[in-house]
Parts: C-alpha cells; structure tokens; sequence
C-alpha cells in the first residue's frame, strides 16, 4: 500500500450520474480502496487568485450502490495546490469553458498531478489530434467550406457529417451521395457552430461495432465493442449502443503500438480511441469511459490499473 493521496475529482454533478458505466465513479470507487481521500467540486467552482488555485466543493464517499451511491461533506474551499491529485473528469464539450479550466489546472500542474495533463488535452482535440496518424484513418475532411464539403460528398458518396467539437454521438449525421438534406444541413451547421466541421467516408463496418479500446500509460489494456442499434448510426451507449467483449485484431494492434508511446509522452494516462472496422476515428483524451464495461465483460480491473500508473508518479 502506498501512502494516502489527496485526490480531487473534477467532474459534472454526482447525483446525475449512471454508476453503472461511469468511469470516473470506478475510478473514485478504487482510490478510496486504496485508503486515498477524495475531494469532489464542479469545473465553474475553479477560482484563480494569485497564482493560486480554488474549488468549492465536498469531501465525499462512494458507494457502489444504484440510488445511494455517495455521501458528501460540509461544504468548504479547497487549495487544489494542497492535493496530490487532480482528476480532470468532466465531460465535453470541449468549448472555451473547457479549454479555460485546463489554463487554470495548469497554474498547479506538475506539482500536484493533473490526470490528463491539462496543457496535452488542450491540444489533443479528439477529432484533430488523430490527424497525426492519418495512415490508419479513413479519408478525412475538415472544413467549412460548402464548397469542399460538396465536392468531398461527390467523390466519396456516402458520408458522415459531424460537428469538431461534439460528443456522445451529437450533431452525428450520415449522407448518401443522393441525400438532398446535405445543403439545409449544412445550413444548420453553419449557424450552430463557429468551427469547422468534420467529413469522413461513411465506414459500413460500423454496422458490426464501433470498437473503443483503452490505453493506461500507452498500454493497451481492454476493449469493448459498441454495437449500433437496427435504425441508428451512431454506437455511442447512451443513444442504444450496445456493449459486448471485444478482443484486439492484429491491425489494432499495430494502431496502439504507434499511438502508445505519443500518448505516454504526452502525459495521457488514460486515453480511449475508436476503431471502426480497420480504421481509427478518435482518440478520445477529455473525458474517456468504457472500464466499467471491460471488468463486467471478465476484462482488466482498469481503474485499478490507472491508480498503479497514477500512484507511480507520485
């Protein structure tokens, strides 16, 4: 056993959570089985002054227990500077609100541990920061130019349009080659959203699976397959994906091994990507989940794996 760490999680609202696949809740779950304290605040509690950091927030306690699953204490402001760890947890979208809290997570990085390091998620965009790898993505355009987009739609036919920013499945729109949505879409698009957005050739493989594996300090370390519903695109869990065990293909392999080593340079401790059929889609640095489903499917007890990384830098 190692020493007690002060640990705070920085996450969206506990009570509002499914413990059944959340991954910062497994997290939390073993760091207090390792004998860790756990301090819990929201992102807009942050407060900067002086070269010092704040949160408002709880100690708290956790239980694996559906409807009962925590327990806080009395209200109080921590020095974030004070803690050992920091788990930067809360869900996208990775907007300027978030871009700032890893600003403000870097005035106490590396001294106290952020996980991930804040500056490397700031330049880590799920969707951009896999370009780096073009060589295992499929054809790939990023734009906002109508255009570009039309002409990218005409050469490849079926495609998938979605916002660079989005998340859990959101703005996910696939357009065949005669689909006459594709300019009142793009419309919609371009008054929702300031950025660029992202046109990939649609993958028919997704139809057997959009498969995220985990990687622990570039290592990976399990899978789990994401099985789009009958009528449905898109595989994310909480729009009807449905979870079943994966193991890992020879090319999936190969994709971990040439991300791996980036990833544990970078600070990146726990990290998800997406692999539909051959190709990588994401590399997902934010807010990664799926070890809840990976440890019930009889895989690798994950969160427990993170720690050993977590507790090896301290």
């Amino acid at each position: 056993m190692s020493m007690a760490l002060k640990v705070a999680v920085q996450m969206d609202p506990i009570q509002s959570i499914n413990i059944t696949g959340d991954s910062t809740f497994a997290m939390m779950l073993e760091a207090q089985a390792r004998g860790h304290g756990l301090f819990y605040y929201q992102t807009k509690t942050l407060a900067l002054e002086n070269g010092t950091l704040f949160a408002t927030g709880h100690d708290i306690k956790v239980r694996d227990e559906k409807g009962n699953h925590f327990t806080l204490g009395e209200e109080r402001r921590a020095d974030l500077g004070a803690c050992d760890v920091v788990l930067m947890r809360q869900d996208p979208p990775f907007d300027m609100g978030y871009i700032t809290a890893t600003h403000m997570l870097e005035a106490i990085h590396p001294k106290t541990l952020v996980v991930n390091d804040p500056k490397e998620v700031r330049n880590a965009p799920e969707k951009l920061f896999v370009l780096n790898y073009g060589q295992f993505m499929p054809e790939t355009l990023i734009t906002r130019d109508p255009f570009e987009l039309a002409e990218f739609r005409r050469r490849h036919g079926d495609i998938i349009l979605k916002p660079l920013y989005g998340n859990g499945g959101a703005g996910v729109f696939r357009l065949g080659e005669s689909d006459q949505n594709f300019s009142a879409l793009l419309e919609l698009f371009t008054q929702s959203f300031r950025e660029p957005f992202i046109a990939q050739k649609y993958l028919p493989a997704v139809r057997k699976g959009d498969k995220r594996i985990i990687l622990v300090d570039g290592k990976a370390v399990g899978a789990i397959n994401r099985v789009p519903a009958v009528n449905e695109n898109r595989s994310n869990m909480h729009v009807g994906g449905k979870p079943e065990p994966a193991s890992l293909t020879k090319r999936e392999h190969e994709i971990c091994e040439a991300l791996g080593p980036d990833l544990k340079a970078r600070g990146l401790v726990f990290v998800g990507i997406d692999v539909i059929g051959d190709y990588l889609t994401e590399i997902n640095v934010t807010s990664p989940t799926g070890i809840r489903e990976v440890k019930r499917f009889g895989g690798a007890d994950i969160a427990s794996l993170i720690w050993d990384a977590i507790e090896a830098r301290r």
